[in-house]
């Protein structure tokens, strides 16, 4: 290649490079594929091809892109690294993951976020071989400041309010540097609060199975609402209910960061609630880029942020008990009762199930625990195990994850002397037959250090008891949360003996556990839990706090709802 050449080759990947980081993805792309077709041997620009296709969610051509920047550069840590974290959280095929990201700590073991992903990835399929020592690995770089474990993944291994929030900011500080914000627009005074939710998961997804008759119950009179949307439209009926209570869903999705923060503004939207923080189809960019004078982190991440821009995290005083605030980055505002939305209109299937239906015995107790794999450590799967080997003729009810975690806790459960058939794994349903099923239950046991959360509320909704051990940090108290705004307290254990003896004592005693399944089935149209329409005034409430505050110029602080 001469030298004008070369250049000009160049200046073609500089221009892609340039466009990616601007997330102008379809430029990008055409911009890549002119250059790489004058120099198909550039292994960095088809990595970087690769990260725009994912980007753009056509995985199976960034997964030929980055094999193809692997096999010009075998030793191209970058390019395993983002073939791992597209087939191993796009395609959901951990188990071809972990084999890259272990090639990738082989090559380089400080390569940023490897290790943790390989951690949780190996979480996702239950291999727990070396578990312990993966971990203290994770713990300590992440006290070190070092970039080993994105947030969300390290939600389901600490037990550290102070370690999260630490993961969380190092995160940040990567990820998204603070970014100057542009003059604040003068608002007129008076009027309504325009309140936005900017979601990845306007969609059939937990966070809108929540929060959907919130969005319904909304004063008008009070608030205008814009929902924008950063997800896809399923077509389902939670999709189409949305939009209804909505109105107006702005569609951000193919913008970038930068366009999505200047459309929102332009909307006048006072405050920005964010519902993803760093989970799912999240839009942190948009927020670091202040698109609205106050921004709230809210439900969708069980913790900090970690982020400068976020002002206010919504929670309540069990999650986030007083005296903690230290650990978080936002200023706290506690809700009475739980922070956890909940919708009491979820419909529950009128044809009941059966146990034949759902692969159950025809006798014997029940256990289930419908939380996602990556929640299961290996000392809670063994004291689930330790019941069923005391509880004759019990299962444990679990979801059907990934065929790799069904194998690895059967065999967890022959390696303990229980029979691997005493493992029931039921497949995913629309909500409504998942819950018609789920009465089935005798007891519902919970997860730590990352507890049930819209799968807790699933349970109680559905009138099975829900059996926590209260963690030390927000996503291991949401349990507790739930069972006080149940009027259930004594259902929260404080520690993993008191939990298990508590469940073996409900199991060998029918008369006391149904005592609770009659108590949470009277209370479950009284509590406080799923009073959707009084939940909503607290949370207009804390939101007109926040903004009478900042219309009398005072910044953001912590404060109770009554």
């Amino acid at each position: 290649m001469t030298t004008d050449a070369a250049m000009g080759q160049g200046a073609l990947l500089h221009r892609a490079n340039s466009l990616l980081a601007a997330g102008h993805l379809q430029e990008a792309l055409a911009a890549f594929d002119l250059a790489l077709a004058s120099q198909p041997g550039d292994a960095a620009g088809w990595n970087s091809r690769g990260v725009v296709l994912r980007h753009l969610g056509r995985f199976d051509e960034a997964v030929a892109s980055f094999t193809r920047a692997v096999s010009l550069s075998p030793g191209y840590a970058g390019a395993f690294f983002n073939r791992a974290v597209v087939t191993g959280l796009e395609q959901f095929n951990p188990l071809v993951a972990v084999w890259d990201l272990e090639r990738v700590v082989a090559l380089d073991p400080g390569f940023p976020f490897a290790l943790g992903l390989l951690l949780h990835l190996k979480m996702l399929i239950c291999d727990w071989q070396g578990f312990e020592a993966l971990q203290a690995q994770v713990d300590a770089a992440v006290r070190s400041g070092r970039r080993v474990i994105e947030p969300f993944a390290y939600q389901a291994l600490s037990q550290s309010p102070a370690d999260l929030r630490t993961c969380a900011e190092t995160y940040v500080r990567d990820q998204f540097p603070a970014i100057a914000p542009p003059p604040a627009t003068p608002r007129r005074p008076g009027g309504k609060i325009r309140l936005g939710y900017l979601s990845g998961e306007f969609h059939a997804q937990a966070t809108a199975y929540l929060m959907a008759g919130v969005y319904e119950a909304h004063d008008r009179a009070r608030f205008e609402l814009v929902a924008f949307d950063n997800g896809p439209d399923d077509a389902s009926p939670m999709r189409r209910r949305l939009e209804a209570a909505f109105g107006r869903m702005v569609d951000i999705k193919g913008l970038p960061d930068a366009d999505a923060a200047a459309r929102i503004r332009a909307e006048g939207i006072d405050i920005l609630v964010n519902l993803n923080g760093h989970f799912g189809n999240h839009r942190m960019g948009v927020f670091v880029r202040r698109a609205a004078p106050l921004q709230v982190n809210y439900l969708g991440f069980p913790g900090t942020l970690g982020a400068p821009c976020m002002d206010y995290l919504i929670a309540d005083a069990v999650v986030i008990p007083p005296g903690e605030d230290e650990h978080y980055a936002e200023r706290i505002v506690r809700l009475p009762g739980s922070y956890q939305a909940n919708d009491d209109r979820r419909a529950i299937a009128a044809q009941a199930s059966s146990r034949a239906d759902c692969g159950l015995p025809a006798e014997g107790f029940v256990f289930c625990s419908f939380n996602g794999s990556y929640k299961f450590v290996p000392d809670m799967m063994a004291l689930w195990l330790r019941l069923l080997g005391q509880v004759d003729g019990s299962v444990l009810w679990l979801l059907a994850t990934n065929p790799q975690a069904m194998t690895n806790l059967r065999r967890a459960a022959q390696a303990v002397g229980i029979a691997p058939e005493r493992l029931v794994f039921a497949p995913h349903l629309p909500l409504d037959q998942h819950l018609a099923g789920l009465k089935l239950a005798d007891l519902f046991l919970d997860s730590l250090p990352y507890n049930a959360h819209t799968t807790g509320s699933d349970a109680l909704w559905a009138g099975v008891p829900l059996l926590t051990c209260r963690g030390t940090a927000f996503s291991g108290r949401v349990g507790a949360s739930l069972l006080q705004a149940m009027n259930l307290p004594e259902l929260i254990t404080e520690n993993p003996a008191a939990y298990e003896a508590l469940a073996l004592a409900l199991a060998r005693d029918p008369a006391r556990l149904r005592g609770m399944r009659e108590k949470l089935e009277a209370g479950r149209t009284t509590a406080p839990l799923f009073d959707t329409a009084r939940f909503t005034r607290h949370l207009e409430n804390a939101f007109a706090a926040m903004w009478e505050r900042h219309q009398r110029g005072e910044a953001p602080a912590a404060f109770d709802v009554p």
